[in-house]
C-alpha cells in the first residue's frame, strides 16, 4: 500500500537551489553557457541582468566572459519567449524555446505591427509588410551587421513613424523600424550583435541568423518543462504555468510527456519533481549571494514564500512584479542592495542574519565591485529598497 508522496522539506528546496543554481561557491561555474543551462535561461529585458547573473554564478567573474559567449562564439542568444519576457539561452536549447514558445509570441508580436501599421501610419498592408522584411534581411546580408538606423538607409520605410494614441497626454511616436526589427528578432531571423558603448547600453546592430532546426511543439514543450523541473524542482503546476506562461492544458500536457511525479511540500502543498529526482541532495557549504534584479532565481517560482518573506516582497519588488537586487543566504532572500554613484555597493538585511552571513555578503560585495570596476549599474526596474540605498 503506497504511503503517499515523498515529502520535500523548505530545506531541502533551498538546498537544491544553491547547488543547482551554482550560488555555493564551491559549484560556480567556469563559462557562461553553463550558469545559462543551469537556470535554464538567464533573464535579459535588462541588458546587465544577463552580466550581473552569470558573474554571480562564475568562479572567474568576467564581463568579457559574457561577451565571449553573447557576440564572438553566439553560443548565448536572446529570445522573446517565456512570460513575453527576453532570456538568453544557450544555442543548442534555442530550438525548444522557439518552437515552444518564441514562435508563437512571434505569430501575435505580428498580427499586432500589422493592426497598428494599418491604424496609426499609412500605405502599410500584409504585402508591405512582407516586403519590407525580405529587404532588411538582403540589406543584412549586405551588410553583416547594422543597426536599425543604419538600415533605413537602405530601406526607407523603416524610417517611417506610428502615432500612437493621437491627441491623448500620452501619444508617442513609434518607430516602424523598431518593431519591425523586434519581430524578425521574435522569428529568429536576426540577432543582437555588440553594443555600440558599454556592455550596459541597449543600443546595439543587428545581424541575419542561420533558422533552427525544426522541432514538433509537443516535443518542445516536454523539453523546457525538463529542463526546468531539473533546475527549479519540486514546483507546482501553478510555477510551471507561471514561468512558460503557456496555458493550463499545454502545462499539464508537458508535465505528462516529462513524467513528472507528485511529491508533498512543506505545508501540505503538492509539488512535482522528475522521476529521477526523488531523493535528498546533499547541504551545500554557506553561502551568499548578491543576485541582480529580474535574476532567473527570484523570478523563478510563482509561490515564493519558502524562499522570500511575504512582508519583504513590497521594498524589493516594483508595482508591475519585477523583482529587483537581492542579498541571499543559504537559500532565503535576506535583505536587498544597491550600487551608489560612487561605484560603492552597499546592502540592507531584513533582521538579524549573524555574523557568518554578514561576514559572506561582505565579501560577496567585493567581489561583485571588484569585477565591475568603473562601471555603474542603475536597474532598469527601479525598486523601492534599491532606489533608498543608492541615494
Amino acid at each position: 500500500m503506497s504511503s503517499g508522496p515523498i515529502p520535500i522539506s523548505d530545506e531541502q528546496r533551498r538546498a537544491r537551489l544553491g547547488r543547482r543554481h551554482l550560488l555555493a561557491p564551491g559549484g560556480r561555474a567556469a563559462r557562461v553557457e553553463q550558469v545559462a543551462d543551469a537556470v535554464v535561461g538567464l533573464h535579459a529585458t535588462d541588458a546587465a541582468t544577463v552580466y550581473l547573473s552569470a558573474c554571480a554564478r562564475l568562479a572567474e567573474p568576467s564581463a568579457a566572459e559574457v561577451e565571449r559567449a553573447l557576440y564572438d562564439d553566439v553560443t548565448l542568444v536572446k529570445l522573446l519567449s517565456m512570460r513575453r519576457t527576453l532570456f538568453a539561452v544557450t544555442e543548442e536549447f534555442a530550438p525548444y524555446v522557439s518552437a515552444s514558445t518564441a514562435r508563437a509570441i512571434a505569430v501575435k508580436e505580428r498580427a499586432t505591427l500589422l493592426k497598428h501599421l494599418r491604424e496609426f501610419a499609412e500605405g502599410w498592408d500584409e504585402a508591405r509588410l512582407a516586403e519590407t522584411e525580405r529587404a532588411v534581411l538582403a540589406a543584412l546580408e549586405r551588410r553583416g551587421e547594422a543597426t536599425t538606423s543604419e538600415l533605413g538607409a537602405d530601406v526607407p520605410a523603416l524610417r517611417e513613424t506610428m502615432l500612437m494614441s493621437a491627441g491623448k497626454p500620452y501619444e508617442a511616436k513609434q518607430s516602424v523600424g523598431s518593431r519591425l526589427l523586434r519581430l524578425l528578432a521574435s522569428d529568429g531571423h536576426v540577432r543582437r550583435c555588440r553594443p555600440r558603448g558599454s556592455w550596459l547600453s541597449s543600443s546595439y546592430p543587428w545581424a541575419p541568423v542561420a533558422q533552427w532546426p525544426d522541432v514538433p511543439v509537443r516535443e518542445a514543450k516536454a523539453e523546457v518543462v525538463r529542463r526546468w523541473l531539473a533546475a527549479y524542482g519540486p514546483a507546482t503546476v501553478e510555477d510551471v504555468k507561471w514561468w512558460t506562461g503557456w496555458t493550463l492544458g499545454d502545462t499539464r500536457k508537458a508535465l505528462a510527456d516529462v513524467g513528472a511525479v507528485d511529491v508533498a511540500l512543506a505545508g501540505g502543498g503538492a509539488g512535482l519533481v522528475l522521476p529521477s529526482d526523488t531523493e535528498p541532495v546533499p547541504e551545500p557549504e554557506p553561502w551568499a549571494a548578491l543576485l541582480p534584479g529580474l535574476d532567473p532565481t527570484v523570478m523563478g517560482w510563482r509561490g515564493r514564500d519558502w524562499y522570500l518573506r511575504p512582508e519583504d516582497v513590497p521594498a524589493l519588488f516594483d508595482r508591475a512584479g519585477n523583482a529587483g537586487p537581492t542579498v541571499w543566504w543559504c537559500g532565503r532572500v535576506v535583505g536587498g542592495w544597491a550600487q551608489r554613484p560612487d561605484g560603492e555597493v552597499v546592502w540592507r538585511f531584513f533582521s538579524d542574519v549573524g555574523a557568518q552571513a554578514g561576514a559572506a555578503v561582505a565579501a560577496e560585495a567585493a567581489r561583485l565591485a571588484g569585477w565591475l570596476g568603473e562601471v555603474r549599474v542603475t536597474p532598469r526596474f527601479r525598486t523601492p529598497l534599491e532606489r533608498e540605498l543608492s541615494a
